[in-house]
């Protein structure tokens, strides 16, 4: 598999760091300031060349850490083995440290390195870490997205967040429980321990879309609405389970066991 190299993100300028950050690229144009910004829209996704390569690059290290591949193509596939890596862990947190080594393994070592030594330092690495996720992965991904202005914890704003209109990976896999341990948590984990970035990403359950707010803790575990949704009416782990527990009311709506 090509490494990422290849990709060639988008390149970013840094300007003065008085109280205005600005960055430019080809498709947005993103700022930080006191002041709140209007929402600044990405221009409209059309699948390129390159959606293969990602699919296929972030599933063969998915198939490599699970060391178990699907017989099914393209996306169905992915969801697939997303579906093992979930079976074969021994509890939540094993399933999240997988997915951790999987974001790793997407980036050279020394490209994490450089980003956390020279890029990082630059308006918090909020902006850079942003177009990253936006044309890296967000699109063939998680679908059509958005860049759009988040509050900061010091009360400024910022254009460093990332909306994600439908997320498809929780709207094929329609699980909880895989979206929680296998995209949330350990993205989380990877950009603050790896890229230097404090991130939160803010699933919502009832419309699948996704809020990533770059330069934001998560809160912690306890009190993260997120990780104490039920289980989706449509979650095929917990239709089998009220099929093998005829006790259980099958309007009742459990906690997902992974979540």
């Amino acid at each position: 598999m090509n490494s990422l190299l290849l990709l060639r993100p988008p390149t970013f300028t840094p300007y003065s760091l008085q109280s205005k950050v600005s960055v430019l690229n080809p498709r947005f144009r993103i700022s930080c300031s006191s002041a709140r910004s209007d929402s600044v829209e990405a221009a409209e996704y059309k699948p390129g060349v390159f959606d293969d390569l990602f699919l296929n690059l972030f599933r063969s290290r998915m198939v490599k850490e699970v060391g178990w591949d699907s017989e099914k193509p393209g996306y169905e596939g992915l969801i697939d083995v997303a579906n093992q890596l979930m079976k074969k862990s021994k509890s939540n947190s094993k399933v999240t440290e997988a997915a951790v080594r999987i974001l790793i393994s997407l980036f050279p070592p020394f490209l994490l390195d450089l980003y956390r030594m020279l890029v990082a330092p630059i308006g918090g690495g909020k902006v850079a870490a942003m177009m990253v996720v936006t044309a890296l992965s967000c699109r063939w991904l998680m679908g059509q997205c958005t860049v759009n202005s988040v509050n900061l914890p010091d009360g400024s704003s910022c254009n460093s967040g990332v909306f994600v209109e439908r997320c498809k990976y929780l709207e094929e896999s329609k699980c909880v429980g895989i979206c929680i341990n296998t995209c949330k948590l350990p993205t989380q984990t990877f950009f603050k321990d790896y890229m230097g970035v404090p991130l939160l990403m803010e699933p919502d359950f009832t419309n699948y879309s996704c809020q990533f707010s770059f330069g934001v803790l998560p809160p912690r575990p306890e009190e993260d609405s997120a990780l104490m949704e039920p289980c989706l009416e449509i979650c095929p782990n917990a239709t089998r389970r009220k099929e093998i527990n005829r006790n259980l009311d099958n309007k009742e709506l459990v906690q997902c066991p992974k979540a």
